[in-house]
């Protein structure tokens, strides 16, 4: 789960240091594999726990962290500002089974440099490691030519819905899409049945339906255009 472990040593000079902030050992074993078979790169941290995530960058200071959204102990989005917020100089590439539709533009608002489907990151991650580090931003050729299409007017009335929600009620809205219940979704985002009671209320304020069953209509109906469109959900 939240195990984590530090470089005994910092990299030669001239390696960009990046740390990896996942929750499943296996993931971050396999990007650590990735990344150290490239000559200037190096792993120097890894962790899956929001706390300890936040104190080994604090002490290590790496060039960038990968970051997935789906952290036990904590919100990836709310992480990801974190971040950003205290370690400037730390870029963020944040990779994630999450519908990358759906948070893609939300991860680079939050201050992220780029976003990368885990599906994707066998082939990709080094690439979008280095574009990131570079200073450039990193996302799919569908999400590029996708908000190229919401720059010209052709997604407004979808991204109207999109905006009237924070991020946790999106993940919110999201589970409800996905056929999850209170109690659930409670334990999937290690919240409280009672916080989710008030999510889904706000959520019927915001989106204007009369009671539930509205709802998660409206939100499996959501979920599942954006499946028929390629998108892909934890």
């Amino acid at each position: 789960m939240g195990v984590s472990s530090i470089s005994s040593e910092g990299p030669a000079n001239g390696l960009s240091r990046i740390y990896i902030a996942d929750d499943h050992p296996v993931v971050r074993d396999g990007y650590s594999m990735l990344i150290r078979r490239e000559p200037d790169l190096d792993v120097v941290g890894e962790s899956g726990e929001g706390a300890e995530i936040l104190r080994q960058i604090d002490a290590l200071r790496p060039d960038l962290c990968l970051l997935d959204l789906s952290l036990k102990s904590g919100n990836g989005l709310e992480l990801c500002k974190q971040i950003r917020s205290r370690f400037p100089n730390v870029k963020v590439l944040v990779v994630s089974m999450h519908d990358e539709t759906l948070y893609a533009e939300r991860v680079l608002r939050s201050g992220a440099g780029g976003y990368i489907s885990k599906a994707e990151a066998t082939h990709k991650l080094i690439s979008a490691v280095r574009q990131v580090l570079a200073g450039e931003v990193y996302l799919s050729q569908r999400m590029r030519e996708r908000t190229l299409a919401r720059s010209a007017g052709d997604l407004a009335a979808e991204g109207s819905l999109l905006d009237k929600l924070s991020d946790r009620e999106l993940e919110v809205f999201e589970q409800i899409g996905q056929g999850r219940t209170t109690r659930e979704i409670a334990e999937k985002l290690n919240l409280s049945p009672k916080t989710i009671e008030s999510y889904r209320e706000n959520l019927k304020a915001k989106l204007n339906l009369a009671n539930s069953t509205e709802l998660t209509r409206h939100a499996v109906h959501w979920v599942l255009e954006r499946t028929k469109g390629g998108g892909t959900s934890d």
